[in-house]
C-alpha cells in the first residue's frame, strides 16, 4: 500500500481550525498516473454520512487515476468541514488500483468558552456560533461564524475587533478568543486656549478601552458642540501595542469673546450707554459668562448677569444662574395687528438651573425662577393699563416657579443641524405656597426634526403646543407671532394660556457662509376653552443665514394674512 499524506493540524493537544491546506504530493504518486481506478472508499466516518463524503469525490471506479484529481478529491473532502485530516491509501490489484480516502473527524462542540470579550456578551457571541452541543464541529461553518462575529462587532462600531485566535480540544471544547481593539491613548492638537480636559470630557471614548467608531464620531460632533472651534477632525494612529490606535484630535479655535458698547436717546430716558460683554469659553474652561449693563438716564440700573458651568462633576452636572434688574419698553398689540398699549416695565429677580445627562443623548434640568415685574408707566397707545388697578394686579407682581424640564437631542449639529431630532417637555409649576402672587401650572412641548436632502440641503421641521391653567400673569402667556415663531406677524403678536405653532424649513446653500431659506409658519394663541385649530394664522416667505464672525444672522421675508414682514435678528435657527 502506498499512501499520499497532508500534515496533521496538532499543536498542543488542541486542534487549531483552519481552512488553509497545503497538500504535497511525494515522487511516488506519479506510480497511479493513468491506472484505472477499481473502487473509491472512505474509512473513518463516524458522525458523518458516506453519502455525504461520496457525493463530492469526483473519482469514480473506471476512471483513469491522476495525482491531480486523487488532490482535488482530497481538498473536496476537507472543505466540508468536517475533518480536521484527510488521508489517500492506494492498493494495488491486478485490474488496477484501490482508492482509500480516510478521514479524522472533528471532535463533537461539547462546550463553547469565549475569552477577551468585554463590549459583546460571551451569550451573544455563543448565540452566532450556530452548531449546537453535541453536533459535530464543521470548520467551514465556524469560519462563517467567526466572520459572523466580526462583522455583529464591527456594526457595534468596534472596528478593529477579531477572532485572534480559534481552537478546539480533543474534548471537544471550542475556546474562541477576542481581540477588541483598544484605544492607546488621546492626542489633542490645536488648542491653545481651550485645556485639554474640556475637550476629553465631551469624548465617548476612554483611553484603554476597545475602540469604537461611532463613538469617535459621536465624541468629534460634541467637541464641535461646545461652540468653541472653527473645525473639529479626528484621526487614527498606529499605537505601540498590537491591534491598539491612538486617537489625534486637531481642532481649529475660534473667538468665543465678545464685547460691545453702544448708545442711544429717547426723551424718557435722554442718552443712554450700553455695555455689553461675554464668554463663552471663559478662560479656557468651558464656562459661560455675561455682563449686559445700561448706563445713563432713567436706565441707569438695568443690568443682567448671568453664568453657567457644565460640568460640577464627573456626572456632567451642570449649574446656570442669571441675575438682572431690566426695565424695557413693551407694546401689547390685539389679533389684527393693531397696537393696544405701549409701556415701559420693570423686571428683576434671578434664575438658578441646575442639569445632569440622564442617557447619552438625553438631559434633565430643574430651575427655580423668582422675577418680580413692574408697571412703570404708560408711553402710549388707546389703552393705559396704569388706570386699570385690577389689570396691575392680575398681571403684575412676584412670581416664584419651578420647572422641570427633558430634552432629548440627537443633532448632529447644534448649530446647524443636518440630522437627527430635539424634544422638548417642560413643566412649570407657580404657587402662593413659593411666597409668590400667582399660582399656575404651564406645560409646553415642542419636536424638531432634520432631515438631509441629498448633500448639502436641509428640510427642518418643528411642532410646539402648550396648555396653561390657573391665575398666570401676561408675562407667563405663551406668545405667537415674530422671527421665532410666525413670521409675517408682529412680535408676541397673540398670547394666551394655549398655544400652536408649527415650521417647515427647505434650507440650500448659497454660497460659502450664506444659506438660504424657503419656510411656512404656522400657529396661534388662545384664551378660554379648547384648542380652535381652524384659526390657525399661517405665513410664507424666504430668508438668508449668514455666519459672521459676531454670530449668525438672520432675516426673513414672511408674508401673511395682515401683510408682509422683514425680520431681522441674531443667533442660530431651530
Amino acid at each position: 500500500m502506498k499512501t499520499i499524506t497532508r500534515c496533521k493540524i496538532f499543536i498542543a493537544a488542541a486542534i487549531v481550525l483552519s481552512m488553509a491546506i497545503g497538500l504535497v504530493l511525494p515522487a511516488y504518486a506519479a506510480d497511479i498516473e493513468g491506472k484505472t481506478a477499481t473502487a473509491v472508499t472512505v474509512t473513518g466516518l463516524s458522525q458523518v454520512a458516506e453519502s455525504t463524503v461520496t457525493g463530492v469525490v469526483k473519482t469514480r471506479p473506471g476512471d483513469a487515476l491522476t495525482a491531480e484529481k486523487v488532490k482535488q478529491d482530497m481538498q473536496a473532502i476537507y472543505d466540508l468541514g468536517y475533518f480536521f485530516d484527510v488521508v489517500a491509501n492506494f492498493t494495488e490489484v491486478p485490474e488496477g488500483v484501490k482508492v482509500i480516502y480516510t478521514v479524522m473527524e472533528n471532535p463533537q462542540l461539547t462546550d463553547i468558552v469565549v475569552k477577551g470579550n468585554n463590549k459583546v456578551s460571551a451569550d451573544k457571541i455563543k448565540e452566532l456560533v450556530t452548531t449546537g452541543k453535541g453536533g459535530i464541529l464543521n470548520t467551514r461553518t465556524l469560519n462563517t461564524n467567526v466572520r459572523a462575529i466580526e462583522a455583529y462587532y464591527h456594526d457595534q462600531g468596534y472596528i478593529l475587533a477579531k477572532v485572534s485566535d480559534v481552537a478546539m480540544s480533543p474534548g471537544g471544547v471550542l475556546t474562541l478568543t477576542i481581540s477588541e481593539g483598544s484605544l492607546e491613548g488621546i492626542v489633542v492638537k490645536g488648542n491653545e486656549k481651550t485645556k485639554t480636559e474640556v475637550i476629553t470630557r465631551e469624548m465617548k471614548v476612554k483611553a484603554g478601552e476597545p475602540f469604537n467608531v461611532k463613538e469617535a464620531r459621536r465624541s468629534m460632533q460634541k467637541v464641535y458642540n461646545l461652540g468653541h472651534f472653527e473645525d473639529v477632525n479626528m484621526k487614527l494612529n498606529p499605537g505601540k501595542e498590537p491591534n491598539a490606535v491612538i486617537l489625534e484630535t486637531s481642532v481649529v479655535e475660534q473667538k468665543t469673546g465678545t464685547f460691545s458698547i453702544g448708545g442711544g436717546y429717547s426723551k424718557a430716558d435722554g442718552m443712554i450707554g450700553i455695555i455689553e460683554l461675554g464668554d463663552n469659553n471663559f478662560r479656557g474652561s468651558g464656562d459661560k459668562v455675561k455682563f449686559h449693563w445700561e448706563f445713563g438716564g432713567a436706565s441707569s440700573k438695568n443690568y443682567e448677569v448671568s453664568y453657567t458651568r457644565p460640568w460640577l462633576d464627573s456626572k456632567q452636572t451642570s449649574l446656570s444662574f442669571s441675575l438682572y434688574d431690566m426695565t424695557n419698553e413693551y407694546s401689547d398689540y390685539d389679533s389684527d395687528g393693531d397696537l393696544e398699549s405701549t409701556y415701559d416695565k420693570k423686571r428683576k429677580g434671578f434664575e438658578v438651573t441646575l442639569g445632569r445627562p440622564s442617557s447619552e443623548y438625553s438631559h434633565n434640568y430643574i430651575t427655580f425662577k423668582n422675577r418680580k415685574d413692574t408697571h412703570v408707566e404708560y408711553v402710549e397707545g388707546p389703552i393705559d393699563y396704569s388706570t386699570d388697578p385690577q389689570y396691575l394686579k392680575d398681571n403684575f407682581g412676584l412670581t416664584r416657579s419651578v420647572t422641570l424640564m427633558h430634552v432629548f437631542d440627537s443633532r448632529d449639529n447644534v448649530f446647524s443641524p443636518t440630522e437627527g431630532a430635539r424634544l422638548s417637555l417642560s413643566a412649570e409649576f407657580a404657587g402662593k405656597a413659593f411666597g409668590g402672587d400667582f399660582d399656575y401650572n404651564k406645560y409646553t412641548a415642542e419636536g424638531r426634526k432634520y432631515y438631509k436632502v441629498g448633500r448639502d440641503h436641509v428640510i427642518a421641521a418643528r411642532l410646539t403646543a402648550g396648555y396653561a391653567d390657573g391665575n398666570m400673569p401676561e408675562a407667563g402667556q405663551f406668545s405667537v407671532g415674530g422671527a421665532d415663531s410666525l413670521r409675517g406677524y408682529k412680535d408676541d403678536q397673540f398670547e394666551g394660556d394655549k398655544m400652536l405653532a408649527g415650521s417647515v424649513e427647505y434650507r440650500f446653500p448659497v454660497v460659502n457662509k450664506v444659506q438660504g431659506v424657503v419656510f411656512t409658519d404656522i400657529g396661534n394663541a388662545y384664551d378660554g376653552e379648547g384648542y380652535k385649530l381652524d384659526d390657525l394664522n399661517a405665513s410664507v416667505g424666504v430668508g438668508i443665514r449668514v455666519t459672521t464672525p459676531i454670530g449668525p444672522i438672520r432675516i426673513d421675508y414672511a408674508q401673511g394674512s395682515q401683510g408682509g414682514r422683514t425680520h431681522f435678528s441674531f443667533g442660530g435657527q431651530f
